[in-house]
């Protein structure tokens, strides 16, 4: 139309969206650290089972004693780390949480992770060796040995992983009690190994839905597993895992069966984390929920006080 004007509509000033500041890259020393994962050396505590039920807990020399083996697998087991994540760059870098690792991250280059491993791996086995001998220095290189098949060729082999698994566990605690001349229950390595199926069956449970919801494909062994199996495998083993203890806790070789004073706690530290699991939808490390849970800390505390005290009374 003659005298019309049209009128332009001035831009929209849109708020400028925060973007959330790159975090900072670790320097070699923190990435190291960070990489040797001191969080997992919790379970390397399994080592002080036998001198918790030997009643050796006051004993000055046989507590030096288990801290020279937990410390040597502690060592090993960072190296173990390591190792797995060279290894495993690559499928690290498409995953969600683990391509903040170190290693993948490229914070710590490969080369110098397992410089590291190795200085880990001799650390421990030269100062085992010194400390407490040959003999517990091989249970150890077994350790060092199994965690590296692991992450080479066992975790790609059905039931296999965690079966692994459950034999490095048992590794620690069978160490553990030979170097303070304890006797390694039949029943106590059976619990054990029961336990660390149980966690391992959980974290693949976890590792699966994960991926299920992500829709990454980051563990190839996770083909191999279905959900209603590992339900299946969750439930055998925490039956299992309740009755060998209570089995254990029943024959206890220095008070008998007064040691089932200690069951409850352990009862309701399985079933806390399995409610973490299932209900909770808990998808941190077992580690981190070991340490970071109020009623898995509680019930391990209940678990060491009550079995120190029955010890003491009546040993």
């Amino acid at each position: 139309m003659e005298g019309s004007t049209l009128e332009q509509t001035p831009p929209v000033e849109r708020p400028e969206q925060a973007v959330p500041p790159a975090k900072p890259r670790r320097g070699p020393l923190r990435a190291a650290i960070v990489a040797m994962r001191p969080k997992e050396w919790i379970k390397n505590l399994l080592v002080y089972a036998g001198l918790l039920f030997s009643g050796q807990f006051d004993d000055i020399e046989a507590i030096a004693s288990a801290t020279v083996v937990f410390l040597a697998f502690c060592a090993v087991a960072s190296a173990g780390y390591l190792i797995n994540d060279s290894h495993d760059t690559e499928l690290d870098r498409q995953h969600p949480t683990k391509r903040r690792r170190p290693i993948a991250a490229g914070e710590l280059g490969i080369p110098a992770a397992i410089t590291l491993a190795v200085i880990l791996i001799a650390g421990g086995l030269v100062g085992t060796v010194v400390a407490e001998g040959p003999a517990i220095a091989g249970l150890v290189l077994a350790y060092g040995i199994g965690t590296t098949l692991y992450s080479f060729v066992l975790k790609t082999e059905v039931i296999l992983d965690v079966m692994t698994i459950a034999g490095l566990f048992v590794l620690r605690v069978l160490a553990g009690a030979k170097a303070v001349d304890a006797d390694a229950s039949a029943y106590l390595l059976l619990c054990t190994g029961m336990v660390a199926m149980l966690l391992g069956f959980t974290k693949r449970r976890q590792e699966a839905t994960s991926e299920l919801h992500s829709g990454t494909k980051t563990r190839p062994v996770l083909e191999h597993y279905s959900i209603p199996f590992l339900d299946q495998m969750v439930a055998m083993v925490t039956a299992a895992t309740v009755m060998s203890y209570a089995i254990y806790a029943v024959n206890s070789p220095l008070i008998g069966s007064k040691m089932l004073g200690t069951l409850p706690a352990v009862v309701y530290g399985i079933f806390r984390y399995l409610y973490l699991i299932y209900d909770r939808k808990d998808s941190r490390s077992t580690a981190s929920i070991l340490t970071g849970d109020y009623g898995m800390i509680g019930a391990s505390a209940v678990w060491v006080a009550s079995a120190v005290v029955l010890l003491a009374i009546y040993k």
